[in-house]
């Protein structure tokens, strides 16, 4: 049986977490800086300069996000922080007026992207990256998370693309509950931390 382990970002694993996003999809292209900058500073950058924003991210704290190993190898990453460094989530029109929380609230933490590489897809790797993604947050001090999954079951074909927003059913499984549908495929989804029991960080089975 695989042994997974799920733990933050540091200098010394920007690579695992590179590797992690690369497995498919536009990872190694974004290095998950889409929810970071404006439209412009995003299309301005190459990978290159979107590889040194991220590395920035990492030298700083709170950690942006979490690396999964499945035995020893980086297989899956989630981005978990504070929204207030999220910039462009306040900037997508389907999001800007759906939350129920103050967009300039740090206490307020987003769940934004998960990546998990292809060999590793189906195996529960996001459910175990979103669990330990409340844990990490909660460790910090966040107060709600909130997050913007999309629901292949709402009668749109939902591209493989589109699923770094993570899928409906994974967040109301984790305890979410859905606070807005802006779009029939789109939904913003809370937990309220104060409301939820802690689990932790780390192995997973």
């Amino acid at each position: 049986m695989s042994e997974t382990t799920i733990v933050p970002v540091t200098p010394g694993s920007v690579s695992d977490a590179q590797h992690a996003m690369s497995g498919g999809g536009d990872g190694h292209e974004c290095q998950c800086q889409w929810w970071t900058m404006t439209n412009a500073d995003f299309q301005r950058t190459d990978i290159d300069g979107r590889a040194s924003a991220f590395r920035s991210e990492v030298d700083a704290a709170p950690s942006p996000g979490l690396i999964a190993y499945v035995d020893g190898v980086a297989a899956g990453w989630v981005r978990v922080g504070p929204r207030t460094r999220q910039i462009r989530l306040s900037k997508t029109r389907a999001y800007a007026g759906a939350t129920e929380e103050p967009w300039d609230d740090a206490d307020v933490w987003a769940v934004s992207c998960f990546a998990v590489r292809k060999e590793h897809r189906g195996s529960g790797l996001n459910a175990a990256l979103l669990r330990a993604a409340i844990a990490f947050a909660r460790e910090n001090g966040a107060r709600v998370v909130e997050a913007y999954p999309v629901d292949p079951d709402a009668g749109r074909k939902v591209t493989s693309n589109e699923l770094y927003h993570g899928a409906l059913s994974t967040f109301l499984s984790a305890g979410f509950r859905e606070v807005a549908r802006p779009k029939p495929h789109v939904a913003v989804v809370s937990l309220d931390l104060a409301d939820t029991h802690e689990t932790g960080t780390g192995e997973h089975p």
